[in-house]
């Protein structure tokens, strides 16, 4: 494993990992529930109460509040990237280790942090790269690498589960898969569940209890319209307001085209770009679905993931969902952590293209997955990225 310069102030931040299950469903809003139709907060159970019986998923704030049914996809008006992270006292480039056993290092510069996921002709995972060997552009503009880490981060993982009608006969496999996947994933992952047809569930809030996110999974009611870009968007709210970890993914499965959002598909990507970024993976069941539908809904996917660095899959039958399922948690765990100091300022505002390249002697062409792009913002938030165990080089 390795790790360079990683934490800074004033940062855009690309490395998100929350992984958002869509699961052919329709949806509009995120909402709280602990029964298919019932909102969290129907049964009143005390605060105390909740913290302390583990039967109890945590309370997450209603994903409906402040939409209008989602927060406008314009880059204007948002919340700023991310959260504030405290960073252990010390100077620009000064590695630290805290008391905790994390190293945080941190520089007082804007800088940029892609997720990149290098792969061979052969798409075999190349997981022994530097560096040196990465080669980064934005707007056609060359930049200079200036931090690096490869190692297994725990992420923040978003699963968005299809819960229209057509879902019925699917959602016993795809819950055992994404079961599987939670349990092949980083045990410090924070996850949370959202159940979407024509609106969206907030099912389990972020938490690393694998029975609870099975509760989560199993609260589903399948019937209804898809409305995948709005819950799309509103799950990469979700991940902005409370994902508490740097990396943030959202892994969509769906077995049909989106028929009921108030955003298009243009709009959802932009809104996710502009949140922060976070890696949309995609499973699309499309197997059986009507040839047209099926086509606009395999073009949605796939834009939605290489516009985010994350891939599309379109297995062949129910069969297949729980290999691609360890094939995406593995996918998230061995992705390098690259960062640079953009020349072109911040306070410049707008969008950029970025373009990742990664050359190494006696490797082969290689492939490397990651955003293609991201919103400049005038005023970024803070961030600690962090490495445990690993001594800084």
């Amino acid at each position: 494993m390795h790790f360079t310069g990683l934490s800074i102030a004033r940062t855009i931040r690309l490395s998100s990992v929350a992984a958002v299950v869509l699961f052919g469903c329709h949806s509009s809003t995120l909402l709280c529930q602990t029964e298919p139709s019932a909102p969290l907060q129907a049964e009143p159970v005390s605060p105390a109460a909740l913290q302390n019986n583990p039967t109890h998923p945590e309370v997450q704030p209603r994903l409906d509040i402040d939409r209008d049914p989602i927060p406008s996809p314009d880059p204007e008006g948002n919340a700023s990237t991310g959260t504030a992270s405290p960073l252990t006292p010390g100077g620009p480039g000064e590695i630290i280790k805290r008391k905790d056993g994390m190293y945080t290092m941190h520089q007082d510069v804007d800088e940029v942090l892609l997720s990149c996921v290098v792969v061979d002709e052969k798409g075999r995972l190349m997981l022994d790269l530097k560096r040196g060997d990465f080669h980064v552009w934005e707007d056609g503009v060359p930049q200079t690498v200036t931090s690096f880490l490869h190692m297994d981060q725990p992420v923040s993982l978003g699963i968005l589960v299809d819960n229209s009608g057509s879902m019925r006969d699917k959602r016993a496999a795809v819950n055992e898969a994404a079961l599987n996947l939670l349990k092949a994933s980083n045990p410090k992952d924070k996850t949370f569940i959202v159940n979407f047809s024509d609106r969206a569930f907030l099912d389990q809030g972020f938490t690393s209890n694998v029975a609870a996110l099975n509760r989560g999974l199993s609260r589903f009611d399948s019937r209804g319209t898809t409305a995948m870009y709005d819950a799309v968007a509103a799950a990469a709210d979700e991940l902005t307001r409370h994902g508490k970890l740097p990396k943030q993914v959202l892994l969509v499965i769906t077995d049909g085209a989106d028929n009921a959002s108030h955003l298009d598909l243009e709009q959802a990507i932009r809104r996710v770009q502009n949140l922060g970024g976070p890696v949309v993976y995609t499973i699309g069941l499309l197997f059986g679905t009507d040839k047209e539908e099926a086509d606009r809904a395999r073009t949605a996917l796939e834009k939605l993931s290489n516009e985010t660095g994350g891939i599309a899959y379109f297995p062949r039958s129910l069969q297949d969902v729980d290999a691609i399922a360890a094939e995406v948690a593995q996918d998230i765990r061995d992705q390098y952590t690259v960062g640079y100091h953009s020349t072109d300022p911040f306070s410049r505002g707008g969008y950029r293209v970025v373009h990742v390249e990664a050359t190494a002697p006696k490797h082969g062409r290689m492939v490397v997955r990651t955003h293609r792009g991201y919103y400049a913002k005038k005023t970024t938030a803070l961030h600690a990225q962090t490495a445990q165990d690993v001594a800084p080089q």
